[in-house]
């Protein structure tokens, strides 16, 4: 009994402990050289989770020490470390070592690495994440210029930033961290814009020393605490996506509106106004963005790129703008999951023609014909304004429930049928039309036939369809 987990970030974490719990055997393979893995990849300036903190931790390790409510993310990337450590998991891990290739044989999985490392099991689960590869535009010149240019995912640490010139592109929740830490330090700062993007006004307040101190002396009050949060996170902004005309819609609606207008002057106002509806792309949450792009030396820039230029960039209006640093915030793409690695199922069916044009999954966890491979916060679960751990955490109980049965059974493998991925999907993308992502935005939410790549239902459903597999949607062999 042994299982292969691919990525040490939170779900990797996640799905080795629990596995070990059983007495499964777990070897964890992390292409990097450390795990945490959006937390490890992404160290901007600014970074910290757009999820509070205590609503960010996996249930059977809360940390009643985050220093504030919305967590940064070094702090983020020790949590992740320690719980490691203490459930011996970092000794699972074979670090610098990629999953390059996948192969279905009987009964297992021949897993091979890119340090050459070739073994078999019974068990695959895919922690990869969804926001792990990072979406770099081919602008004309970017060669040409003579000052640092690199992606947020990417950041290079060696480059001087106090006083400088710098440019960063893009407008997403990265984007704006990084603006709320940078302003105060350079000498001027510019913010390119493509579309507008709603700010939900949100206080990121410390914790005090008495209210850590709290946490620590009361556990039962502390998960007070969290299942208050949770009723927001979930339930609320389940209710917000998916049901346009809701309630809770309107009220965070009516809160970036206010925010908007109440904040910026009337000049930056227009600029700033996006032409959607809120929530429709991924809603922004920041305490001073629109404070810190009025101040005199920002520039929020509209007018397309034209080029790179060797000093900086030239704009469709023909501005030459000059910077000493520039910052691709140009996201990832989010419809990569477990790829680049090959994955060949029953009879040699490749992954890549079965996602083809677009990533599916029944019930975000199994594809049909690729048995014994599951996948935590796979294709079309629930993403956005939500605690991933949360919603790992479910889907790993779900995946933990089918491993059993086929203990019960007798059974070596187990896969949804093809029809009950069908009718699934059918009904995911016929309830998409109700939802806020398809009310007239082009977001990454979007996969290539234009439909939400989302749970497009309930946060309650999704809890129900966690809760126990209905075995009549798989084949046991």
């Amino acid at each position: 009994m042994k299982a292969a987990v691919i990525g040490s970030g939170m779900a990797g974490i996640l799905a080795a402990i629990e596995l070990k719990k059983v007495g499964i055997e777990v070897v964890v393979f992390e292409k990097a050289s450390r795990l945490g893995g959006t937390w490890r990849d992404n160290s901007y300036p600014g970074l910290s989770c757009d999820v509070p903190a205590h609503s960010y931790t996996f249930s059977f390790a809360r940390n009643p020490e985050w220093s504030q409510h919305y967590a940064p993310g070094p702090e983020i990337r020790e949590y992740f470390e320690r719980v490691a450590d203490e459930f011996g998991i970092t000794t699972c891990i074979r670090f610098n070592s990629e999953v390059v290739s996948l192969v279905w044989e009987d009964t297992r999985w021949k897993l091979e690495t890119s340090d050459g490392f070739v073994d078999e099991f019974p068990y695959v689960f895919a922690a990869t994440g969804v926001l792990h590869h990072p979406n770099v535009p081919e602008f004309d010149g970017i060669e040409e210029f003579g000052g640092a240019v690199f992606h947020s995912a990417q950041w290079d640490h060696s480059v001087p930033l106090d006083g400088k010139k710098i440019a960063v592109i893009g407008t997403g929740s990265t984007a704006v961290q990084i603006t709320s830490a940078l302003v105060d330090r350079v000498s001027e700062f510019a913010l390119f814009q493509r579309s507008a993007q709603w700010v939900l006004p949100a206080p990121n307040p410390k914790f005090s020393d008495e209210e850590r101190a709290e946490f620590r002396s009361d556990p039962e009050a502390h998960e007070e605490y969290v299942r208050e949060l949770a009723i927001t996170m979930f339930q609320r902004t389940s209710s917000a996506v998916t049901e346009l005309n809701s309630i809770e819609h309107q009220k965070i609606a009516a809160l970036c509106r206010r925010n908007l207008n109440t904040v910026v002057n009337d000049d930056l106002r227009e600029h700033l106004t996006p032409d959607y509806e809120p929530m429709c792309k991924r809603l922004i949450v920041s305490p001073d963005f629109y404070e810190k792009i009025q101040r005199p030396h920002v520039q929020l820039v509209t007018s397309g790129i034209d080029r790179f230029t060797s000093t900086g960039i030239r704009t469709n209006d023909g501005t030459e703008h000059e910077f000493d640093v520039i910052v691709l915030s140009t996201g990832f793409r989010s419809d990569q999951f477990i790829r680049p690695t090959r994955v060949v199922g029953v009879d040699h069916v490749d992954l890549d023609d079965v996602w083809s044009p677009t990533p599916l999954a029944y019930l975000s966890v199994m594809v049909p014909g690729f048995p014994n491979l599951f996948m935590l916060n796979g294709p079309n679960g629930p993403i956005g304004n939500f605690s991933l751990i949360e919603i790992a955490e479910r889907q790993m109980s779900y995946c933990m429930q089918l491993i059993s049965e086929l203990g019960r059974s007798g059974a070596q493998a187990v896969a949804p049928t093809a029809g009950a991925t069908e009718a699934f999907e059918d009904e995911r993308r016929a309830a998409a039309q109700n939802t806020i992502w398809m009310s007239g935005c082009n977001s990454w939410y979007l996969d290539a036939t234009g439909v939400p790549a989302s749970w497009t239902f309930s946060y309650d459903r999704f809890v129900d369809e966690m809760n126990a597999p209905d075995l009549s949607a798989f084949v046991l062999s």
